[in-house]
């Protein structure tokens, strides 16, 4: 049995779940969530704590269960909390400005700024010119923007200029001798 797949899911006050027959609408404070169930994976609801089971031990319904189980947890948990990835900007000229809460533009030594729009649920925060901060109810949401904006200039080796996520670590290379 999956060690994650196992674990109950705890529904807090405030949230409710909607269990219909292959989806899940989980309903909080921060907006709403629905998602299909992927397979035969089942979800059953008792109380406030939610268990997903699988049919048998088929290799593909395995894989399903621990990430579903996880899908769902993640869902209950952005209604209640929700979710925010930290960006910062390092180089010289190298920045950020707030064009409103759905948009941003950036300066990263192009010819051009790149303006960059949020998708519906997501919002940017600029508290400082080189730090991006995306908020989001949807942790896939959150995370594929992020990464869709650090793909706009990944930090390159040499000098470490581009855009990374908060805390990342890049291993600069050695220049060239002569």
């Amino acid at each position: 049995m999956s060690r994650v797949g196992r674990a109950p899911i705890a529904v807090p006050a405030g949230v409710s779940v909607t269990l219909a027959e292959r989806s899940v609408t989980v309903q909080g404070p921060q907006g709403t969530l629905e998602r299909t169930l992927p397979g035969a994976i089942t979800i059953a609801q008792d109380g406030d704590v939610l268990t997903v089971s699988r049919p048998n031990d088929e290799r593909t319904n395995r894989a399903l269960h621990g990430l579903t189980r996880s899908l769902v947890a993640n869902m209950v948990a952005g209604v209640t909390e929700g979710f925010s990835k930290e960006l910062e900007i390092v180089g010289v000229g190298y920045r950020a400005t707030a064009q409103g809460p759905g948009s941003i533009e950036l300066a990263l030594g192009f010819s051009h700024p790149v303006r960059v729009q949020a998708p519906e649920g997501i919002t940017f925060e600029v508290p400082v010119p080189t730090r991006i901060i995306v908020r989001g109810i949807d942790k896939e949401k959150v995370g594929q923007v992020a990464a869709d904006i650090r793909k706009i200039r990944k930090p390159e080796p040499y000098k470490g200029k581009g855009v990374r996520y908060f805390g990342e670590k890049i291993e600069l290379k050695e220049a060239k001798k002569k």
